[in-house]
């Protein structure tokens, strides 16, 4: 310990940092220590004179503090007691003797050592008017705090009353005050006496207003509880008085209002009469009876559903035209399908509502599509989705008996769009559930059946509601889980995925627009080139939609916006030479077909739910017993359309000058070793019988051939589905050639033209034709 010139004392001392806890000198307290390295403090200071520094935390949940996570100014203690706790803990009484300030940081570990500073501010100052009347002040605030808090003691109001000394008054007060631990901190760091007493004046008179407008909160919110509880009796007792008296006005007046809108609604007899029975029920019930409610609710919803009430339709086909062309690119057989229901519209007024189901891959627009044509028409748009739905009652709703029974989503719907002729969108109806609350798929007969919905009742409603003039629309991913008498009611629009030369333009046209808007940008600060945008197409997304093309357009927004901010600069240009530095390396590699004509790899052609694929089946014949092996996540169809290509291979041996025994003397392994999706259905049957054949023969396939289509035992070529689908994978695999079966010919007027002229398309009606085209005969054909 030495003394400096400017009269301070310089020591050494362990320190514990304090959480929540702000020691002032002449203030004795206890807390408890349980963390390892103020334990190791406690003991060394033990060891030498008893003394401690304690600082607090600046953050009281930091479990183990580095230097910069406690105040440099705290308090030179002495430690008075200590006492073991169980569980590893210790409870100290300590004194504050005086305040310090970090000078040095000695060590930190197993415990902080400190080099401290502290002021010789013990003599006091010496007292003038100014700090007589700061100490006036200072007692002054600190008896109105007692009374505005009634959480400090009054008596210590005596003991402090006889402190003279106006460094050790402010601490005293300032360790009996509940303040902030930022306030006390601040306090703790005015070493001159002066400033520590205008410190705590200021938080005080602070901290007095802040407790003044609470409790005037707390008077006034007591005042309203009393009022409430006031008009709570007084209503009670004009209960009472109107039930003596046999009156109840205000259930009088709902009633005439009730009957008033009965009266303009001009509903059928039928209705009407069901109608003013509940409202007759109404009257004779009292109004603190539970039923007045359910009878009350019932009534208003039958009141206010849209009986008489539809928008007028749109019938003019160039304007409905130009709406469907400016909100969608292509989809030319769905907007066709809609003028012509508005031109039988124009020449038949009382045309059914139609029920269209749009079915195909995620992101192709279906949803949007539904809301197009509600504009279009100049009607009401209404969805519900209906993924994961499983009870009945969500369509048909619940029936009065249940508590709290509402009617079902199709008339809640109906109710709130104001208008019986909605645009009606059951979304996502190949996901609908079922279970013991009964089948909503049959539920849904009723209402998508035109015949019908003209009457259709709600369990809750229990009366008939005209269901005839809502267009519904229906979207499915599949058809595959509807079931067969749902889709019987319904108009099947197939929407298949877009080629590239379609996606260009909707990114162009409506996703980056809409994108740059979203992000707060404008289209001079972002351009993206067009084949740019052809890059994301092929290398960052692999689906038949265009739902994560917008996600990558975004992605471009995203980081050009924080380049703009960051880099102060007005316009970004994307190119394919810096489109990586945005998106990262390409995700998806489009240039499947193969490098080099092989033996034994023939590439098919698939269809998933999410649009088309190619997968490369490839075989291997191996010395053995003539077993057949088949891998990659195969189906029970493929498998089967494998056999049959052996077996129609082995009737054919002496045609394609194949060993007779060779089913006898190898064992043939096909794999289509395209990740684990699982692989189904109807169209690989050629493929791997061409597969086979040219391992068999060692004769190699053209590399830029693809084909699809199932084969007979005696080598007949059967018609597939998914044709467009397939072709548009092909074209995006980069392959050159289509095999397909001369069935499928007239699908490819549903294959863009700007696809068909980069495609060679052959159609086989025998397996003979589909060799002729695959295989690549020549000097290897004659050698064997």
């Amino acid at each position: 310990m030495e003394l400096n010139e400017n009269s301070t004392t310089i020591r050494k001392l362990p320190l514990i940092p304090l959480r929540g806890i702000t020691v002032f000198p002449y203030m004795v307290l206890h807390f408890d220590v349980g963390r390892e390295a103020s334990i190791n403090a406690l003991e060394e200071a033990m060891v030498n004179d008893q003394l401690i520094f304690l600082a607090s935390q600046k953050d009281a949940e930091i479990e183990e503090p580095t230097p910069d996570d406690f105040y440099n100014v705290g308090t030179i203690s002495k430690i008075k007691q200590m006492l073991k706790l169980p569980g590893d803990t210790i409870r100290v009484l300590v004194e504050g003797i005086s305040r310090a300030k970090i000078v040095n940081m000695m060590q930190e570990d197993p415990y902080f050592v400190v080099e401290v500073e502290e002021q010789n501010h013990q003599r006091e100052i010496i007292k003038d008017k100014e700090i007589d009347a700061l100490m006036r002040g200072v007692m002054d605030s600190f008896e109105n705090y007692i009374e505005v808090s009634n959480k400090v003691s009054p008596e210590i109001l005596i003991n402090i009353s006889e402190i003279d000394m106006p460094g050790r008054l402010a601490d005293t007060i300032a360790s009996n005050v509940i303040l902030k631990p930022v306030d006390r901190q601040e306090v703790l760091e005015a070493f001159d006496p002066k400033i520590r007493l205008e410190t705590l004046y200021r938080i005080l008179l602070e901290e007095i207003e802040i407790l003044e407008i609470e409790q005037n909160i707390s008077n006034r919110v007591k005042k309203q509880i009393n009022k409430v509880q006031k008009e709570y009796y007084l209503r009670e007792q004009l209960k009472a008085i109107q039930k003596e008296l046999g009156e109840d006005e205000d259930l009088v007046e709902e009633v005439d209002e009730y009957k008033q809108q009965l009266e303009k609604l001009k509903l059928p007899k039928e209705i009407n009469e069901k109608i003013e029975r509940e409202i007759d029920r109404l009257t004779r019930l009292s109004s603190s009876s539970a039923e007045t409610g359910v009878i009350r609710n019932y009534i208003d919803w039958t009141l206010n559903l849209p009986w008489h009430k539809e928008t007028k339709d749109r019938l003019d086909l160039k304007k409905s035209a130009e709406i469907l062309d400016e909100d969608h690119y292509g989809l030319e057989k769905v907007k066709e399908r809609i003028l012509e229901y508005l031109a039988i519209r124009q020449l038949s007024k009382t045309m059914k509502g139609p029920i269209l189901c749009l079915v195909g891959p995620p992101g192709v627009g279906k949803t949007s599509i539904a809301k197009s044509i509600a504009k279009s028409l100049n009607r009401k748009f209404v969805r519900m989705s209906l993924g994961g739905v499983r009870d009945e009652a969500e369509i048909r709703g619940h029936r009065r008996t249940y508590i709290g029974a509402i009617p079902g989503r199709i008339i809640s719907s109906i109710r709130q769009s104001g208008s019986k002729n909605p645009v009606f969108l059951f979304d996502e109806i190949d996901k609908l559930a079922s279970d013991f609350r009964g089948d909503p798929a049959s539920a849904l007969l009723e209402v998508l059946d035109p015949e019908q919905n003209h009457d259709f009742t709600d369990h809750y409603l229990e009366l008939p509601f005209n269901l005839s003039k809502v267009m519904f629309i229906t979207t499915a991913n599949s058809l595959d889980t509807i079931p067969r008498p749902l889709l019987d009611r319904m108009e099947v629009i197939r929407i298949a995925g877009y080629t590239e030369e379609e996606k260009l333009k909707i990114a162009q046209k409506y996703l980056l627009p809409k994108q740059i808007k979203d992000h707060g940008l404008k289209p001079e600060n972002l351009q993206v080139s067009e084949k740019a945008i052809r890059d994301v197409i092929n290398y960052y997304t692999r689906e038949s939609g265009v739902r994560n093309l917008e996600r990558q357009l975004a992605n471009l927004c995203r980081k050009s916006a924080k380049r703009i901010v960051e880099e102060k600069i007005t316009a970004i240009r994307i190119a394919p030479n810096n489109l990586k530095k945005y998106l990262g390396n390409p995700i998806y590699r489009y240039e499947m077909a193969n490098l080099k004509d092989e033996v034994g790899i023939v590439r098919g052609l698939a269809w998933t739910q999410v649009g088309g694929d190619t997968l490369s089946i490839e075989v291997t014949p191996m010395k053995g017993d003539g077993k057949l092996v088949l891998t990659g996540q195969l189906g029970d169809v493929m498998k089967e359309s494998a056999r049959a290509g052996i077996s129609y291979i082995r009737s054919k041996v002496e045609d394609y000058k194949i060993d007779p025994d060779f089913h006898k003397n190898l064992d043939i392994h096909i794999h289509i070793p395209e990740g684990a999706i699982p692989k189904d259905g109807p169209s690989a049957g050629i493929t791997m019988a061409t597969a086979v054949i040219s391992a068999l023969t060692n004769i190699p396939v053209y590399k830029d051939i693809a084909m699809t289509g199932e084969i007979t035992l005696r080598g007949r070529v059967l018609a597939i589905g998914g044709v467009k689908e397939k072709v548009l994978a092909a074209n995006r695999a980069g392959i050159k050639k289509i095999i397909l079966p001369l069935d499928n010919k007239r699908d490819l007027e549903d294959i863009p033209d700007n696809v068909k002229r980069k495609l060679d398309f052959v159609f086989a009606e025998y397996m003979d034709e589909v060799l002729e085209h695959a295989l690549k005969r020549g000097e290897t054909d004659e050698s064997n």
